[in-house]
């Protein structure tokens, strides 16, 4: 086990057949700067059809468990609950650490009085550099604000999370009734116990960009349902916020559009009206997927 200058770190991941993308995922949670002897991984195989425990035997570091109930939440639950470590951190199948994640992450929450979660940042990358598709461009800029997230919204999205066991004796385990927004409920919860939320920029993972439109709503659907399981089941997420999110998605993104059109990240004249043209798509599609959900047209939900 870790000591003082070395705390023991459970990594925590859920996977739900991602075999090939959760092999560099591991590659690089065996070639940490942090000392082998003081963390370990933890994989768990959320139901998976592809075959899961052949690839975590490939890793010395890596432990292998089973999950049934379906969501990842439960996955992470179940992790926790085999844990050994003092700290968690918490990624994601498709997340590529960097070499010092744990030992960043786990400065970052040892320097902080009164530290109930560090949030580190999560860098997005394309299949193809040279020919980035629409749906790539628009979330290299729009997915996983985490520092907009912790620093406004009070939480931060798991796929790059480092906190205390301490803190889920305190506040209470994950959400499982949710597909989708248990990190955001879980740090309501944190912030609320009156812990400190802190962003690390030095904390780093990669996450592909979702490439294609078929991806992008998948994760609209998913995002969406878990936000009205919020508004239905959390009282840190009231049911009228689910009406006025209906709201702001009927209004059209021109601030977005114009934003983009000046912005200085993105150059060429061609890759801003892909972007922009996407904002478009995703605003619409979350206020029908969103309407669906509320006049009960609809419960189908993407895992």
């Amino acid at each position: 086990m870790g000591n003082l200058d070395t705390p023991f770190v459970s990594v925590i991941i859920p996977v739900f057949n991602d075999s090939k993308r959760l092999v560099a995922c591991l590659q690089s949670l065996e070639n940490q700067t942090y000392s082998k002897k003081s963390y370990e991984v933890i994989v768990v195989d959320n139901g998976s059809d592809e075959e899961i425990k052949s690839v975590v035997l490939q890793f010395s570091q890596v432990v292998v468990t089973e999950e049934k109930a379906p969501g990842s939440y439960a996955a992470r639950n179940k992790g926790i609950s085999l844990a050994q470590g003092d700290i968690f951190a918490f990624t994601d199948s498709d997340c590529i650490p960097h070499a010092d994640w744990i030992e960043k992450g786990v400065d970052n929450l040892l320097g902080v009085n009164n530290c109930g979660l560090v949030g580190g940042k999560i860098n997005i990358f394309f299949k193809d550099t040279t020919n980035p598709t629409a749906v790539e461009l628009y979330d290299s800029v729009m997915a996983f604000p985490q520092k907009n997230y912790i620093e406004g919204d009070k939480f931060a999205v798991s796929a790059n999370l480092f906190t205390f066991r301490s803190i889920f004796e305190k506040v209470g385990l994950f959400d499982t009734e949710v597909k989708s927004g248990g990190d955001y409920n879980w740090g309501r919860r944190v912030f609320a116990a009156g812990y400190q939320l802190i962003y690390a920029p030095d904390v780093c993972v990669d996450h592909p960009a979702r490439s294609s439109f078929k991806e992008l709503y998948k994760k609209i659907v998913r995002v969406i349902g878990g936000q009205y399981d919020l508004s239905q089941n959390s009282p840190l997420y009231p049911s009228n916020k689910f009406l006025k999110l209906l709201g702001r998605d009927l209004i059209p993104p021109f601030k977005f559009s114009v934003s983009i059109l000046f912005s200085g990240e993105v150059n060429e004249f061609d890759k801003k009206i892909k972007i922009i043209a996407v904002r478009w798509y995703v605003k619409y599609t979350r206020a029908w997927e969103r309407a669906k959900l509320q006049f009960k047209v609809s419960k189908v939900r993407e895992r």
